[in-house]
């Protein structure tokens, strides 16, 4: 624990000032000075960053975050008055710039305007913490930095510095504090956030403990990006049933633009940040991310319970849900996401001629505001042409339970 290591220093400072003759005028200094260098570096690795500001920050948007000094029951109970954290927003480059200093160098200027960013360090005697928590902060405007080629404001990185100069007792030494948050992607319009998300989630899920900040792979294992993508989406929808084996073909078939490769052969692939959310999909307007994170809004909004009962095979193509249902009885059906559209749910369903000959309809795709009027459990039973959910489930059985009483009178 911190304090039983300040217990242990303030000993051997005791111990070497009463040995100070022994020591001589030359030694003596050395240690002292080496004493307190190690009482600072201990001293600045307990000022954390107990609660992270939103890792997507708007402007003129309030937020949260607080910060602990661990140490700060123990070395600030004799201070007159309680000592003020500042919170100032730092680029790439000033994080780079701190972190290689070992944050021995103190912010020359902040790159954004921050209301409400001074708060008190103040100690609980009932809990023994000493916290500064920022309940009210206001990032008013952010000075964009220089951006590097085809790079986007979205894909600059920021964090917040906070800081604060603090006199320990009873030693009397004065140090200053400093932590940075996680990187923060700053927007200033609601439709940049789905590409912020995207920045994150890259830096979150690929990034290394230790770093120079904020640098991140531009290229990973797509097996790593299997479990960031089935952890995303568990975690978003909270379901417990994940993506499964057939869903990550699915899933490398369409960011590697590959119909051929088998899924052994996407297991040593890598892929790139361009082809998670920079290149555009062939025949689409809009980037793999941008569909994925329409499919987990869907499903987060409107389609959990479905998803969670495994009626949804959602992940699947067009083609291959020709290959599975061409050959299947009349009104076979199953449900898959929308290659076509952002956030869209469709229904492929088989009909057969009278020659006996099949052919594969797809309705058109639903959206959340569609299910938002009427759910897709009664869309299903509506649909008369629908029998059973592919590959021998009557409707009824599987969608029984999320079908909605139908209200009677003139309604």
């Amino acid at each position: 624990r911190c304090e039983n290591l300040v217990e242990v220093y303030f000993q051997l400072q005791q111990q070497v000032m009463a040995a100070s003759t022994e020591l001589g005028p030359e030694l003596l200094p050395r240690l002292l000075e080496r004493l307190n260098e190690v009482l600072s570096s201990l001293v600045k690795s307990s000022f954390l960053v107990e609660k992270q500001p939103p890792q997507v920050l708007k402007t003129q948007t309030k937020f949260q975050a607080s910060v602990r000094f661990l140490l700060g029951p123990q070395l600030l109970k004799a201070a007159p008055k309680p000592y003020m954290v500042r919170a100032d927003m730092v680029t790439e480059k000033q994080a780079r710039e701190l972190e290689l200093s070992k944050y021995s160098n103190t912010l020359s200027e902040s790159t954004g305007e921050i209301l409400h960013n001074m708060v008190a360090l103040e100690t609980n005697p009932t809990s023994a913490t000493c916290c500064a928590n920022f309940k009210n902060v206001l990032l008013k405007k952010i000075k964009r930095c220089e951006r590097k080629g085809s790079e986007s404001v979205t894909e600059e990185k920021c964090a917040v510095l906070f800081s604060t100069n603090v006199t320990l007792t009873p030693s009397n030494i004065s140090i200053h504090l400093q932590v940075l948050s996680l990187p923060i992607v700053v927007i200033v319009h609601g439709n940049q956030d789905n590409n912020a998300k995207a920045t994150w989630l890259w830096d979150n899920a690929f990034s290394d403990i230790e770093r120079v900040p904020f640098v991140v792979a531009e290229r990973v294992p797509w097996e790593k990006m299997c479990d960031t993508l089935n952890l995303k989406f568990m975690a978003e929808v909270q379901t417990t049933k994940g993506l499964l084996k057939e869903h990550y073909f699915f899933l490398a078939q369409k960011i590697f633009n590959d119909h051929s490769a088998s899924p052994e052969d996407f297991q040593n692939r890598h892929v790139s940040w361009a082809q998670f959310n920079k290149e555009i999909l062939p025949g689409r307007g809009f980037t793999f991310w941008q569909w994925f994170d329409g499919v987990l809004d869907l499903t987060k909004r409107c389609l959990k319970s479905y998803w969670s009962d495994r009626l949804i095979m959602g992940f699947i193509s067009k083609q291959y849900v020709c290959k599975l249902l061409s050959m299947e009885p009349e009104g076979t059906f199953l449900l898959r996401f929308s290659d076509s559209e952002i956030g869209g749910v469709t229904i492929a369903y088989v009909i057969r001629g009278k020659d006996g000959s099949s052919q594969v309809e797809n309705i058109q795709p639903f959206s959340a505001k569609d299910l938002s009027i009427r759910s897709l459990g009664d869309r299903i039973r509506d649909l008369g042409q629908l029998r059973n959910l592919y590959p021998n489930t009557p409707k009824d059985q599987a969608f029984g339970s999320h079908y909605n009483k139908e209200q009677t009178g003139k309604d």
